[in-house]
């Protein structure tokens, strides 16, 4: 059973700025609390940073009217910034001159920005968040999983090793047959 949290949020559509751009703002105050938000957006400097600051603001003027209108007891110290979206608006296209009379189009992009602040529940509130228990799971079963990836560094150490006795044993034998090369040419045998 999931308890429903309200959202409040407030739109700024068609606003002459690129969503990229102004996605470098609402990734700042996204999930903070709003008076931190509030400031962040106040004191950053992006020419889109003042129509957010005041979005927000709105948002959380919303929060207060819908609280006050449907009796919900609201805490405006427990907002936070649930959802910060730039979404793409229409394109305006315009033309640029060009070298030779041609001309470049180029595309001035709008931005719908949407903002929604929710109430952060504590766990120590009354609306049925106390009502969940948690249960642990015991602690034996986490030590089989480290004996087993302990067991699985040897395998592959003890591989590692193969090819190295191999390698050995091929140098001795190329340490043979250069003995016996030199001593073919000086006529004199070598006994190993």
């Amino acid at each position: 059973m999931a308890v429903e949290t309200k959202e409040y949020r407030a739109e700024a559509r068609f606003q002459r700025v690129s969503p990229q751009k102004a996605r470098l703002v609402l990734d700042l105050i996204r999930g903070r609390g709003v008076e931190e938000a509030l400031n962040t957006a106040a004191f950053t400097k992006k020419r889109i940073a003042p129509v957010i600051h005041k979005l927000l603001t709105s948002a959380l003027d919303n929060a207060k009217y819908v609280a006050g209108e449907q009796g919900i007891d609201l805490d405006v110290d427990n907002l936070y910034v649930k959802q910060a979206l730039a979404n793409d608006g229409p394109r305006m296209k315009r033309i640029r001159p060009a070298p030779m009379g041609r001309a470049y189009r180029y595309q001035r992009r709008l931005t719908h920005i949407v903002v929604s602040v929710a109430e952060r529940h504590t766990n120590g509130s009354t609306n049925g968040s106390s009502l969940v228990t948690r249960v642990e799971e015991p602690a034996v079963p986490a030590v089989e999983p480290a004996e087993t990836k302990a067991a699985k560094p040897a395998k592959k150490s003890a591989a590692k090793k193969a090819p190295a006795k191999k390698a050995a044993a091929h140098s001795e034998e190329t340490k043979k047959g250069a003995a016996n090369k030199t001593a073919k040419k000086t006529g004199k045998k070598k006994e190993s």
